[in-house]
């Protein structure tokens, strides 16, 4: 992972990736998981996105991974919520009623410290990472996660018009990272009003990845 990055993204506020309401995606498609209230969602480079407060809001109980300690401080006195904090190995463990969340390297987080979830919410992690870590990323998520289910959504565009991230994923490397483990529903394929970043013509693509029995 690209840590200094993402750092200094964070540092200079750079966070056009953050957005002002929860996403309109998750609100609408996130029943499909058809999940019990107090049901446990993680959440994988969560930043301080306000669909944590979302689905707080909603009954469930969150848990996320995050590379920068100021993007969960944030989010922490967003929800007005101050937080009990402890060291695992490499992992800051920030927790409260109702929410986990680790930072650092996600790839530091292990089963054992994240303990069970019913489903993973991914809007942030996968189209964030280059292709050459996405495969790392694809299996250890479902290695940390026991295999849940997951709600994924992904852009999709010209990517010689624009470097990433966001990074453009295809249905093709969906399937090539997932489908041996899930069964893969596009629940819906949306083009974006004003493009990726206001500037380039992008579709997104919402996934629900169901474990095969």
């Amino acid at each position: 992972m690209q840590h200094d990055f993402w750092h200094q993204k964070w540092e200079k506020n750079e966070i056009g990736f953050h957005l002002p309401e929860a996403n309109a995606l998750l609100v609408k498609h996130f029943s499909t998981l058809n999940l019990k209230q107090n049901s446990r969602i993680f959440l994988p480079l969560c930043g301080k996105t306000l669909d944590i407060a979302w689905l707080l809001s909603q009954g469930y109980r969150i848990a996320g991974a995050e590379l920068s300690a100021l993007a969960i401080e944030d989010l922490f006195n967003s929800l007005h919520l101050m937080p009990t904090i402890k060291n695992i190995g490499e992992i800051t463990h920030y927790s409260a009623t109702n929410i986990d969340l680790f930072v650092g390297d996600i790839f530091k987080v292990t089963p054992a410290m994240l303990g069970k979830v019913d489903a993973v919410y991914d809007r942030a992690a996968y189209v964030a990472l280059p292709e050459e870590i996405r495969k790392q990323y694809s299996a250890h998520l479902m290695a940390l996660t026991n295999q849940a289910a997951q709600l994924l959504i992904c852009f999709e565009y010209d990517q010689t018009i624009h470097a990433g991230p966001p990074f453009s994923i295809c249905e093709d490397e969906v399937k090539q990272h997932y489908q041996t483990k899930y069964d893969l529903a596009l629940l819906a394929s949306e083009v974006m009003a004003n493009g990726l970043k206001g500037q380039h013509p992008a579709t997104e693509h919402v996934w629900w990845l169901k474990p095969l029995s």
